[in-house]
């Protein structure tokens, strides 16, 4: 089994987006969330949205993704760049669960897509001592003015996360 990048193509209103069609279907999903203020019919509730409507990671094998991905037309694999033909972009099961592992021990997540960061971004490199994080390293966020640590996070060429993390747990790598 493999984590596959994947594309969905719907409408980022649309009531039965692919992350949910495959997580009903019984595949592993994961997809980036965020919470977001939205208004039904006039009442404003809080529910949680993905953060790229169009990104989503199924850990699946190849030959039981494929039906789905013929049977919903608005799902697609992501391709490599200068890979095979139509080789799909594979993500390392490793950074995968190091990502999933951040984003969901971290309360306040921001999320950037690869342009977005710069190379003045990468602070110290730290590691996490203690807490839902313990043993995680990483590079810390660097922007100006910033009042919380943040480590950041990544799956490459995709999107990267600055998990908010508590200072007294950082130590740092030399």
């Amino acid at each position: 089994m493999e984590w596959y990048a994947m594309r969905d193509l719907t409408r980022s209103n649309a009531k039965k987006p692919a992350w949910k069609t495959l997580s009903e279907a019984g595949f592993n999903v994961y997809t980036p969330m965020t919470w977001k203020l939205l208004n039904d019919h006039g009442h404003k509730k809080r529910e949680q949205v993905p953060v790229l409507h169009d990104l989503l990671f199924v850990n699946a094998e190849k030959s039981d993704l494929d039906p789905w991905v013929e049977r919903i037309p608005t799902l697609q694999y992501r391709y490599r760049r200068g890979g095979k033909y139509c080789e799909p972009t594979v993500v390392d099961k490793d950074e995968m669960d190091r990502f999933i592992r951040a984003t969901q021990a971290g309360a306040d997540s921001r999320y950037y897509m690869p342009d977005e960061i710069t190379p003045s971004m990468f602070g110290k490199e730290v590691m996490i001592t203690e807490g839902p994080l313990a043993g995680m390293t990483g590079h810390l966020l660097s922007v100006r003015g910033m009042r919380v640590k943040r480590i950041l996070v990544q799956i490459p060429d995709f999107i990267t996360a600055a998990v908010e993390v508590s200072p007294q747990y950082l130590k740092l790598i030399e």
